[in-house]
């Protein structure tokens, strides 16, 4: 049997969401313009949506975490706690999940939502990342 990892914390996961919404808030503004953002009906507001799906699938994929998770000291890693990068497909979806709002709403009682299920991810602490990884402990402060 596989042991999943401790999940992090919904406040620091919920604040990661946060961060990485502002951020693709403000890519799409210096794209399109203030004053196009804030057009009633514009369809601005949806380029929010996509460029967060994609930033946070490509930093998923790429160094285990979007832009949120990774400022708030969260890790995405493979349920089995054997890091290794995770398929870019199943990070996308996971995103795509997320977005859809309601997965990662469903979740089991060690924390990981229908998102990570399908994904096999959990999200965790830097620490925790760090404990998983092999090599060297780093010192503790």
């Amino acid at each position: 049997m596989v042991t999943v990892p401790e999940s992090a914390s919904w406040p620091r996961r919920i604040l990661a969401l946060f961060v990485d919404w502002f951020v693709s808030t403000l890519a799409v503004i210096a794209i399109v313009g203030l004053d196009e953002y804030g057009e009633p009906g514009s369809d601005a507001q949806f380029y929010v949506l996509v460029v967060y799906v994609v930033e946070s699938a490509l930093f998923t994929w790429l160094l285990g975490g979007s832009f949120g998770k990774l400022v708030t000291r969260l890790r995405v890693v493979p349920a089995d706690g054997r890091l290794r990068p995770l398929n870019p497909l199943k990070a996308l979806l996971r995103q795509v999940m997320v977005a859809l709002v309601i997965p990662p709403l469903i979740y089991r009682p060690d924390g990981r939502g229908l998102h990570d299920l399908v994904a096999g991810t959990v999200t965790v602490t830097l620490d925790t990342f760090h404990e998983l990884s092999p090599g060297p402990r780093r010192p503790e402060r």
